[in-house]
């Protein structure tokens, strides 16, 4: 009881703490769908706080979609996809995730997750394995979204991966670190849209680096997927990049509308993900009909 009880106060603490510095987090309620306006207790505010950037969170079609996919397979998957959880509905949509960046990597294959978050952690941690213990170099940009960040850290703790962090602005210093590193495996980590200042990754140039100097390039494009590109189909589509060395991991629920998130890569590197990721081993499948919907989401961002 007394430890819980000093627990208890630090934690009263510390809030406080951020009462006073103004930084304290508060949920706020909307009580309508995804959409231009939201409803906020009595008020109906102008919104234009959502990564809905197509529109489609409340889009007739995925809202029938949906609807069709929980009379299809229901409203839960019941496992990991390792066990009984992976459905047509995920194989189909992994395949038509592939496809759409079949273009710039060679052999593509997807994978399905139930969150950004839970990919970058899947991919970062996933991908280091792939070196003994100590034997990994990770470069990660300074300004990387927090799941990058956490991805890293938690790569480190785990597989002793040595980091390395650089300004996506000044390359330089990126290419220095690397003529310098003799370890067998070199990831570098960026966002595709950095979301703190809106700027693009120079993918091109970071591809180059990475071909010259063996590394792996990992990019996260929440913010480009759906959105960049002729067809939305991402930053690699607007660089107009090809390579095996991407590993590129898209979120589903900004641009597309719905949920989820996936990483696709050449299929030697998904393989081991599926054996090695711990986030996809452990945790229970998306509802079948989320992935359902996300694939009348992908028809309506091809047009």
């Amino acid at each position: 009881m007394s430890k819980l009880f000093t627990a208890r106060n630090m934690a009263d603490h510390q809030i406080a703490d951020l009462d006073k510095q103004l930084l304290r987090r508060k949920l706020r309620t909307t009580e309508s769908p995804c959409d231009t306006r939201a409803r906020v207790g009595q008020r109906e505010l102008k919104a234009f706080c959502s990564n809905d950037y197509l529109g489609l969170a409340n889009h007739p079609e995925l809202v029938s979609a949906l609807a069709e996919g929980a009379k299809l397979y229901g409203v839960g998957s019941g496992a990991s996809h390792l066990i009984s959880g992976h459905s047509i509905a995920h194989d189909l949509l992994e395949k038509k995730l592939a496809a759409f960046e079949s273009k710039h990597i060679p052999n593509a294959r997807a994978l399905f997750f139930s969150t950004g978050y839970l990919a970058n952690i899947n991919a970062i941690t996933g991908i280091s394995r792939l070196a003994e213990q100590g034997q990994a170099s990770i470069y990660s940009a300074k300004l990387n979204h927090a799941s990058l960040i956490d991805g890293v850290r938690l790569a480190s703790a785990q597989s002793k991966a040595q980091i390395t962090l650089f300004d996506h602005r000044n390359l330089d210093s990126l290419e220095e670190s690397l003529k310098q590193d003799t370890l067998p495996l070199k990831l570098i980590v960026v966002d595709g849209v950095f979301s703190m200042d809106g700027d693009i990754a120079p993918v091109e140039k970071l591809l180059h680096i990475a071909e010259q100097y063996d590394a792996l390039l990992m990019i996260d494009d929440a913010h480009g997927f759906g959105v960049l590109g002729e067809q939305g189909h991402g930053i690699l589509e607007q660089a107009g990049v090809h390579s095996e060395r991407i590993i590129y991991v898209g979120t589903l629920g900004k641009a597309a509308g719905v949920s989820g998130a996936f990483i696709c890569a050449s299929a030697p590197f998904i393989e081991w993900l599926i054996q090695k990721g711990r986030p996809y081993i452990y945790s229970t499948a998306t509802p079948p009909a989320i992935a359902h919907t996300l694939l009348s989401s992908l028809e309506l961002i091809e047009g």
